[in-house]
């Protein structure tokens, strides 16, 4: 069901001029920001527990929750992931575009709540445009005083730094975002015993959110955590943005109520995806960045709902709905996918930097025509290795979640479509006719 629930992130999008300040303060902008500042940190903090907002960045963890386990010392960061790398994703990109002051404004509010002491916003470095947006949005913050010295009069005062990443995938795990802003290669961390809210950034108690996150945050602060919390259903309030790509007739973002809305409503209504292109059939689709296992079309009317999906057996993840239509190679879509998640591996685990090369090479074997009769049982077996169960969310043997979710989209495509690798396998060639 498509509602009609006012967009809250986007709600500038509508303005040629969305990212410049003259638009911003026309619309409201920094308004949330002076009223947290009248209200104690723990006021504000109390907003978003009600509003439950779940961190956009994939996990989908409590945004207050969070804040909550930040051990208590003199110097604490906060830190905003903006290094938005999985392919097909592409929803942080657009508000680093678009709206680069809401995403400052709410990271002020966030950092006023939890007491931090320093700032830093981690942007992929790829985001030439919205680097520069965001920096000048930054250094105008800095003019109008809504950064700096007693922000805007209070007893406030904080610094924020724009730090471009290098253009590496592994670099969206917060640990390993942490490590390359410390100037060192961007490994992930082993956790537990230390998370980055105990000891993150130089060893010093770290909060690390998104950047859809803190776009949240103004909304959240004049109009009330019940308000937010209003909208969606369950543990999934709000509006959320989506990233719809792949073979349908309006790809594109899409910002829409949680729950309420379904994945029939995202990828067939006119006003959003308008259907499938040229009126083929629905083959499947990945409801959550292609790290996240593949659904089909009896999943459809599965609500947009991180609880309802993860007790199908995936996620909402990242934000990004693929869709496959019955011209499209399985075999060649999971080869494209492993073969990314095996080239952005840091190499430190080895179900990870050698499973994953595994993997690539038997698809590509496969996918070329030279595939053999073993080579599924044997997919599936390294698969297992990586991932033991293939269950989801999927059982750790690495120390980050990049090595167990390589086997997603080859586990998922060869349960549902087992007999077109059978295809390629005896035919050598793509039964599909085409690779799309």
């Amino acid at each position: 069901m498509i509602t009609n629930a006012a967009p809250i992130v986007t709600r500038r999008m509508g303005y040629e001029d969305s990212h410049t300040l003259s638009r911003y303060l026309e619309t409201g902008g920094y308004d949330g920001l002076k009223k947290a500042l009248t209200m104690s940190r723990e006021e504000v903090a109390d907003e978003v527990n009600r509003a439950s907002l779940l961190g956009r960045g994939g996990a989908g963890f409590p945004a207050g929750r969070k804040w909550s386990m930040l051990r208590s010392a003199p110097t604490s960061y906060l830190v905003v992931n903006g290094d938005e790398s999985e392919p097909a994703t592409f929803k942080d990109h657009l508000l680093v575009e678009r709206d680069p002051h809401q995403i400052i404004e709410g990271t002020l509010i966030c950092a006023y709540a939890i007491g931090a002491s320093q700032i830093f916003i981690f942007c992929r470095g790829e985001f030439a445009l919205g680097l520069e947006r965001l920096q000048q949005a930054c250094n105008e913050a800095y003019e109008i005083g809504a950064i700096g010295k007693n922000i805007f009069g209070s007893s406030f005062s904080i610094d924020l730094v724009i730090h471009p990443g290098a253009g590496a995938y592994i670099c969206g795990e917060e640990t390993a975002l942490l490590e390359s802003l410390e100037g060192k290669r961007g490994l992930p961390r082993i956790k537990p015993p230390f998370f980055p809210a105990v000891q993150g950034l130089y060893g010093q108690p770290t909060v690390v959110n998104n950047i859809e996150t803190m776009s949240n945050l103004p909304w959240i602060v004049l109009n009330g955590g019940d308000a937010f919390a209003a909208l969606g259903a369950g543990s999934s309030t709000g509006t959320r943005l989506f990233a719809l790509s792949g073979r349908v007739n309006r790809p594109g973002w899409y910002e829409l109520e949680m729950s309420k809305t379904t994945f029939r409503d995202l990828i067939f209504d006119p006003t959003l995806g308008a259907g499938v292109k040229e009126g083929r059939s629905l083959k499947a689709f990945i409801p959550g960045g292609v790290s996240a296992p593949w659904f089909g079309p009896d999943e459809l009317d599965l609500g947009l709902d991180q609880d309802a999906v993860g007790k199908a057996g995936s996620m909402l993840g990242s934000g990004s709905v693929v869709v496959m239509d019955e011209s499209t190679c399985v075999v060649r879509a999971a080869w494209r996918i492993t073969r990314f998640f095996h080239r952005e591996s840091c190499g430190q685990c080895t179900p990870c930097r050698e499973g994953g090369d595994w993997l690539e090479q038997i698809l590509r074997r496969i996918e070329e025509g030279n595939g053999r009769e073993a080579d599924l049982d044997l997919l599936m077996d390294v698969c297992d290795n990586i991932a033991p169960g293939l269950s989801w969310p999927p059982q750790q043997t690495t120390i980050c979640v990049l090595g167990p979710s390589i086997p997603s989209s080859i586990a998922s495509s060869i349960r549902m479509f087992r007999d077109e690798y059978s295809a390629h396998i005896r035919e050598g060639r793509c039964p599909m006719g085409s690779h799309r």
